[in-house]
């Protein structure tokens, strides 16, 4: 059974996933549909991008992802469907999918072609829902768009390293729920330039020492301690092996996040500093 993911800025009051999720049932009765989010800031590709980035990979391989986060067509943006690491990703041309090329080479991607086909009053979902049905139905790229051979980036999601390899410029690129903020710096990458030295994670005017591997890293000899530390910033690679700054045991309803105490938001810099 084919499995067809939706990405959106929609949120869930208004009524526009569950009419997307219709049009796609029509078409394609048996297929599985998978929300991966609803709730991206609204016209935030750089937050989609990354959730695309961490989550696609989870699926098998042929599965079918419908990403709509500043998704209208005009005269700078098309709509395209790329089949990429054995997905097919359908979407506006706006830069989302360029974080996902950065790393790897597409293996085809086509401007979508069909929308004179659709019926007069046909919408940007009656598209994506007809595209993407195809797709999983196993259709051919080439019915549906002609080939493209590049696509918008987003440098933002590169981090920079400098000359003499001191430090790692990155970018906040998602704050979760809990009002953590993820960075588009990977452990992978700071232990690639770090070369066995020393690092620490600076901030506006932060600067915390230590990056912890994950939460059970806080090793301490009694829950009195551990309760002790709540309230404290620190720096933690969160599941998807990215560089993350948080508020320790901290409820954002109550007493705030990194995201209210500590200023930060999207975009914003952080820098992994070396020590030799």
């Amino acid at each position: 059974m084919s499995i067809i993911t939706l990405t959106t800025d929609y949120g869930l009051k208004d009524h526009f996933a569950g009419i997307l999720k219709g049009k796609i049932f029509s078409i394609l009765p048996d297929t599985n549909i998978v929300d991966i989010s609803h709730s991206i800031d609204k016209f935030n590709v750089l937050e989609a991008s990354y959730l695309l980035s961490v989550s696609y990979s989870h699926f098998p391989k042929g599965t079918v992802h419908i990403v709509c986060v500043d998704a209208s067509r005009n005269a700078d943006t098309v709509h395209i469907a790329m089949l990429y690491d054995g997905h097919y990703f359908v979407g506006a041309d706006n830069g989302i999918f360029g974080g996902l090329t950065n790393k790897l080479n597409a293996e085809k991607i086509v401007q979508i072609n069909i929308h004179d086909r659709l019926i007069n009053g046909s919408s940007d979902l009656d598209v994506f829902a007809t595209v993407a049905t195809h797709l999983a139905k196993g259709g051919e790229m080439n019915v549906i768009g002609t080939p493209l051979s590049e696509i918008k980036k987003m440098n933002v999601l590169v981090p920079i390293v400098d000359e003499n390899a001191k430090f790692i410029r990155g970018n906040v690129v998602y704050i979760d729920d809990f009002g953590n903020c993820v960075t588009n710096i990977s452990k992978s990458y700071i232990e690639e330039i770090a070369k066995g030295r020393q690092y620490s994670v600076r901030f506006s005017s932060h600067t915390i020492k230590k990056v912890k591997n994950n939460y059970s890293d806080f090793k301490n000899n009694s829950t009195a301690d551990l309760v002790a530390m709540g309230g404290n910033e620190i720096a933690i690679f969160n599941q998807d092996n990215f560089l993350e700054i948080a508020i320790y045991r901290s409820n954002p309803s109550r007493s705030g996040s990194a995201q209210s105490l500590l200023g930060l938001k999207i975009q914003d810099v952080v820098i992994v500093e070396f020590t030799e």
